[in-house]
C-alpha cells in the first residue's frame, strides 16, 4: 500500500517555515502507529521525524498486528495519539482494536484516526458514527501538509483533553486533600500533610514549611514546622537546610505579609488571628501556568481556615496540658517535691511508650496525663503525708488511698487525657506479681499505662531526696529494678528502660533539680 501514498509525504515541513527549537528528551508525545506494513511506519517516522508541537517531540511506539496492538496501548495509557489501520490481519481488526481501547482500557483521551487503504472495507459514514474515533483518513490523501494537519489537531485536542482532565483530577485532590486536612489536630502533623497534598497536586520536589514568632525588640525567628524532599531532614533551623535564595524568599514573605509566585517556586504566606505567621515555601517545578496558580490560591485558602482551627484547637489543648501539669504539682508539692518531678515522669513515660511500640498519639498521651498519676494525695493529711520517719500500718493503709482517690477525681470525665490520667492515677501503685495496691490485679491485668508509669515514678522516687529518705545513687537504682524485675515492674519494660537508660539520663538531665548520684 506504500505506493498509495503520495511522495507528496516527503516534503513535510513547518508552515510558517520555521524550526522551533527541539524539546528536552524527556519530553515528548506518545504516538502509535499500528498497521501490517513496515513501509507505512518507515514514511510516517520519516516524515514526520523533526515535528514539533508545544515544545515536545514525537515518540514512536510501533505494532504491527491486532495482538501486538493491545500490548502496546496497554503498556503505554500516555499515548497521545493512535494512527490505526482498518485491515490487517483480519478485515476489522483495527475497529476490534478502537473498542478494545474505548470499552475495555477506558482510555477516553487518547485520539484515534483511523487509516485505510481499501475505504469500502470501513465506510466512512459508518465507522463515524458507531465507533469512538476522531478522524477518518484514506491513505491516498495523506499528503505530507495534510498529516501534518491531522497530528496538529490530534495534539491539540488531546492536550486540551488532559488539561481538563488533570485540572479536574486537581480540584478533586483539593477536595480530598483539605477534608484530611480539617482531621489533623496537630500542627507539625497538619504542617506535614499540607506539603504532602500539595507537592503531589503540583509534582513538586522540594518543599518547606516555616513559622516565625515574635522575639524581643520585634526581632524573628524561623523554624522549620515540617519539611519535604531534599529539605526533608531532623533540623528545625530552617538556615541549615534551606539555601540562601530560598531563605531570602521566605524572608521577604514574613516582611511584606504576602506570597508571591517565582519561575519555579512560590510562597503562601498565612496569619492566624493570634498573631501567628506561617509560610510554605515550594520549589522544583519548571513553571506554573495561570491554572497551577489558581489550584494553589483555592488550596491555600482553604489551608488557612484549617490552620485558624489547629491554633484555636492548640490553644484549648494548651490550656488543658497547664492545668493538669498544675494539678499535679500541686499533689508533688503538697508532698515537699519538686514539679520538676511530674514533668520528669511525663518525659520517662512517652520515651517509654514509644520503645514499647505505642503510636506517637498514644504515647503524648501518656505524657500529657502522667503528671496527675498523684493528684490523689491532696485528699491524704499533711501531717502522715510529710512523716519524716516510718509510717505505722495504719499511716501506710492511709496513704494507700490516694490511688481510689485520685481515680474518683478524674473517672467521671469523658476527656482521653483525664480517662488516660484517671487509669495511671489507679494503677501506677500496682504490682506484676499482684503483690500492689489498690486492687492487687497482676501481669497484664494492669494497664500498659499503670506499668510505664510505675517505672518512671519508681526511678525518679528513688533518685530523689525526700523527707524520709536519702537519695539513692544510679547504680543502687539499676540493682533494684533488676531485683524486681518480673515482681514490682513488668519485666519487658525493665529491659527497654535499661537498654535505652542514655536517653532517660538525658530527660533527668534537662529537667533536673537534685539530680541522681
Amino acid at each position: 500500500m506504500a505506493s498509495e501514498m503520495s511522495e507528496e509525504l516527503l516534503l513535510f515541513a513547518d508552515d510558517d517555515g520555521s524550526q522551533p527549537e527541539s524539546a528536552s528528551a524527556e519530553q515528548y508525545w506518545k504516538v502509535m502507529i499500528v498497521d501490517d506494513e513496515p513501509e507505512i511506519h518507515r514514511l510516517t517516522k520519516m516524515v514526520l521525524g523533526d515535528f514539533e508541537f508545544a515544545g515536545k517531540t514525537l515518540h514512536f511506539l510501533s505494532a504491527y498486528s491486532e495482538e501486538e496492538a493491545y500490548r502496546v496501548i496497554g503498556e503505554n495509557p500516555d499515548t497521545a495519539l493512535v494512527m490505526l489501520d482498518v485491515v490487517m490481519e483480519k478485515e476489522d481488526s483495527g475497529l476490534k482494536i478502537v473498542q478494545y481501547i474505548r470499552n475495555e482500557l477506558r482510555n477516553q483521551s487518547v485520539r484515534i484516526i483511523l487509516r485505510t487503504g481499501q475505504p469500502g472495507q470501513a465506510p466512512e459514514k459508518t465507522v463515524i458514527m458507531d465507533y469512538d474515533i476522531n478522524d477518518y483518513k484514506e491513505k491516498t490523501e495523506l499528503t505530507s501538509q495534510k498529516l501534518f494537519t491531522t497530528v496538529v489537531a490530534a495534539l491539540r485536542s488531546y492536550r486540551d483533553i488532559t488539561v481538563i482532565e488533570n485540572n479536574k483530577k486537581g480540584l478533586e485532590e483539593i477536595i480530598k486533600s483539605s477534608g484530611a486536612l480539617f482531621e489533623l489536630q496537630s500542627l507539625k502533623k497538619f504542617a506535614s500533610g499540607v506539603l504532602t497534598q500539595l507537592t503531589s497536586l503540583l509534582n513538586l520536589q522540594n518543599a518547606v514549611h516555616c513559622k516565625s514568632f515574635a522575639v524581643s525588640k520585634g526581632q524573628e525567628d524561623i523554624y522549620i514546622l515540617a519539611a519535604a524532599g531534599g529539605y526533608a531532614v531532623d533540623k528545625e533551623n530552617v538556615r541549615e537546610i534551606v539555601p540562601p535564595s530560598a531563605l531570602e524568599c521566605i524572608e521577604d514573605t514574613f516582611r511584606e505579609k504576602k506570597g508571591r509566585f517565582y519561575d519555579s517556586r512560590f510562597t503562601c504566606y498565612f496569619r492566624s488571628k493570634t498573631g501567628t505567621e506561617n509560610v510554605i515555601y515550594l520549589e522544583g517545578i519548571a513553571s506554573l501556568d495561570e491554572w497551577d496558580k489558581y489550584l494553589i490560591e483555592i488550596y491555600c485558602s482553604n489551608v488557612s481556615v484549617a490552620f485558624e482551627n489547629i491554633y484555636l484547637n492548640e490553644e484549648v489543648e494548651n490550656t488543658q496540658k497547664e492545668i493538669i501539669f498544675t494539678l499535679g504539682e500541686i499533689a508533688e508539692t503538697r508532698s515537699k517535691e519538686t514539679g520538676n518531678h511530674v514533668k520528669r515522669v511525663a518525659e520517662y513515660s512517652k520515651l517509654l511508650a514509644l520503645k514499647y511500640g505505642l503510636p506517637e498519639e498514644e504515647a503524648e498521651l501518656l505524657r500529657l496525663a502522667s503528671p496527675m498519676h498523684d493528684v490523689g494525695k491532696v485528699a491524704i493529711p499533711d501531717a502522715i503525708l510529710n512523716k519524716p520517719g516510718k509510717l505505722t500500718q495504719e499511716e501506710f493503709e492511709v496513704i494507700k488511698d490516694h490511688a481510689n482517690y485520685g481515680y474518683a477525681m478524674l473517672n467521671h470525665s469523658k476527656r482521653k487525657i483525664l480517662k488516660t490520667a484517671a487509669i495511671i492515677a489507679h494503677q501506677h501503685h500496682e504490682k506484676y506479681n499482684g503483690q500492689g495496691y489498690p486492687s492487687g490485679i497482676a501481669g497484664e491485668q494492669i494497664h500498659i499505662y499503670g506499668r510505664i508509669t510505675a517505672i518512671a515514678d519508681v526511678f525518679d522516687a528513688l533518685g530523689s531526696a525526700r523527707v524520709y529518705k536519702r537519695a539513692w545513687s544510679l547504680d543502687e537504682i539499676l540493682q533494684y529494678f533488676q531485683q524486681e524485675r518480673g515482681k514490682h515492674f513488668d519485666p519487658v519494660l525493665v529491659d527497654l528502660f535499661i537498654e535505652h537508660l542514655p536517653e532517660i539520663l538525658k530527660i533527668q538531665h534537662r529537667y533536673s533539680d537534685a539530680g541522681i548520684g
